[in-house]
């Protein structure tokens, strides 16, 4: 990827409805370029969808949660188990203290109790620790770094 890829994959983070046109005026480029470059992006899984951010109150997900899971067993085989659970956004195998990470959105505290019933259920779980987030600073997406960033 070089200093191109990165503008056009910034610009497109900030709003991925631009048109080829703005995204080749901000890299330099011709419309057609820009978008040859971009096809070339999704080719290469760098881009791997467009999407819209919403507002997840909104959406009726007002209360994030970030759960910590033991286990008994390897969970790395019940990834379609978390899966199955709509409430859950994201989920991790780790390291540390925990088998499990899982971020969770839900209305109410009284789902979220219902989900980590559903958790509870899934094979191999011995135990859950729920995070509840009260404020959130900020959330931002990968940003297109530079080598000399990294």
């Amino acid at each position: 990827m070089d200093h191109v890829d990165r503008v056009l994959l910034a610009q497109l983070q900030r709003d991925a409805t631009q048109s080829y046109a703005a995204l080749g005026q901000a890299a330099g480029l011709s419309a057609g370029a820009a978008h040859e470059r971009v096809r070339k992006l999704r080719e290469r899984g760098v881009i791997r969808r467009t999407t819209v951010e919403t507002d997840p109150a909104a959406l009726g997900g007002a209360v994030l949660a970030y759960v910590m899971v033991d286990s008994t067993s390897w969970m790395g085989d019940a990834a379609q188990d978390f899966a199955a659970l709509p409430e859950i956004l994201e989920a991790h195998i780790i390291a540390g203290s925990a088998s499990v990470l899982v971020k969770v959105r839900t209305a109410s505290t009284e789902q979220l109790q219902d989900v980590l019933r559903r958790i509870y259920a899934i094979d191999g779980v011995s135990r859950t620790q729920a995070t509840v987030v009260l404020e959130t600073f900020f959330e931002r997406p990968l940003s297109p770094r530079t080598p000399e960033q990294t």
